[in-house]
């Protein structure tokens, strides 16, 4: 089963895919999708929903794990997160793509054993059971792992490092791909 999380963002959306196979977690790919700051909102937003579209379509995933938002005190941040996880979400719809979300503390509480974890700590986690090498990077993509890895836990949990080792399997292969845009609009890899 290959499990797409995403963590939204309006300036930088994280991404991660893993495939989970019979309580084991596979092949792995990170990476993000960034807007800068000076492009017009509705440019931003299409950038998302663009690369989403493009992400569902190169990973063919058979569900998708959206990390439900945070609301901080800050309104004006809060509203923009929204719409670009309005937009993401209607990129995976477009596609029919089964959709499940968790709170932030749903996700660190299945990842780290604790709700109020750290990003660090979440960011640790995610490295020892996934079998990475390092942590992934930025931290967006870390917490997308994270969403994946929460669903992932709700279908039976995901063996220990030394479980796989003791059971010869190698680690997985791993892949960070980055996507951002220029001014005008276009991607650069």
């Amino acid at each position: 089963m290959r499990i797409l999380g995403i963590d939204p963002g309006l300036a930088t959306v994280g991404f991660g895919l893993i495939e989970y196979i019979e309580g084991e977690a596979g092949e792995v790919h990170f990476g993000h999708i960034s807007t800068p700051s000076t492009q017009p909102m509705p440019e931003r937003l299409r950038c998302i929903y663009r690369e989403v579209k493009k992400l569902v379509s190169r990973f063919a995933p058979d569900i998708v794990v959206v990390e439900e938002i945070f609301f901080s005190k800050n309104r004006k941040t809060a509203i923009q997160v929204a719409q670009a996880r309005g937009v993401a979400i209607l990129a995976m719809a477009d596609r029919g793509v089964a959709l499940f979300e968790y709170t932030p503390m749903q996700i660190k509480q299945a990842v780290v054993g604790y709700g109020n974890a750290s990003k660090r700590q979440v960011q640790q986690m995610v490295k020892a059971l996934l079998k990475l090498k390092v942590v992934p990077t930025p931290n967006h993509a870390a917490d997308a792992l994270a969403a994946a890895i929460c669903h992932a836990q709700s279908l039976g949990p995901i063996r220990s490092l030394e479980a796989s080792q003791s059971a010869g399997r190698s680690a997985p292969q791993s892949t960070q791909t980055d996507f951002r845009t220029s001014k005008a609009g276009e991607k650069r890899t």
